[in-house]
């Protein structure tokens, strides 16, 4: 049996801004248009992620004034990500995940990383432990969290036993 299959002919883009093709029939952005992917269907996205980068950096920089060396940034695994993993002066593997609220609305920034969130960031860390051959140092994870425009730095935020 043949299916019929419907095409968008004719049908609007479900873009919010509208594709435009060039001579050549690719896609390009609109004029004045910044590096964002315009045929996103949530165009906060981009702006999310831009801020979200702004803040892994000043918590790189942070770390990095306390002795610790980057090691990796935004290592993934298909079920989850680690914004930074730092080596700390006595040679802990330091796996940190950064959050930023602008309120204390709903807990805050720290109250975001629930039980949820910690079992991708183990699973993101045992893969990497996994895929670059981790030596058998200790490890624990940290979370920098901005509440408003304060940092704050949580040491051993929380453990893989706990969980």
């Amino acid at each position: 049996m043949k299916r019929e299959t419907r095409t968008s002919e004719g049908r609007p883009s479900l873009c919010h801004v509208p594709r435009m093709t060039t001579a050549q029939g690719r896609a390009s952005r609109p004029p004045g248009g910044s590096g964002f992917d315009w045929c996103d269907n949530f165009s906060g996205r981009g702006e999310s992620k831009r801020i979200g980068t702004a803040f892994e950096a000043q918590a790189l920089e942070f770390l990095q004034r306390q002795r610790m060396h980057l090691v990796a940034r935004n290592a993934t695994c298909r079920g989850g990500e680690i914004d930074l993993v730092m080596r700390d002066r006595d040679g802990a593997l330091v796996f940190v995940e950064v959050r930023a609220r602008a309120g204390g609305r709903y807990g805050g920034a720290a109250a975001s990383i629930g039980a949820h969130k910690q079992r991708r960031l183990l699973l993101a860390a045992r893969y990497f432990l996994a895929t670059r051959g981790g030596d058998a140092s200790p490890c624990r994870f940290d979370a920098v969290v901005f509440e408003g425009k304060r940092l704050v730095w949580l040491r051993d935020a929380f453990r893989e036993d706990c969980n």
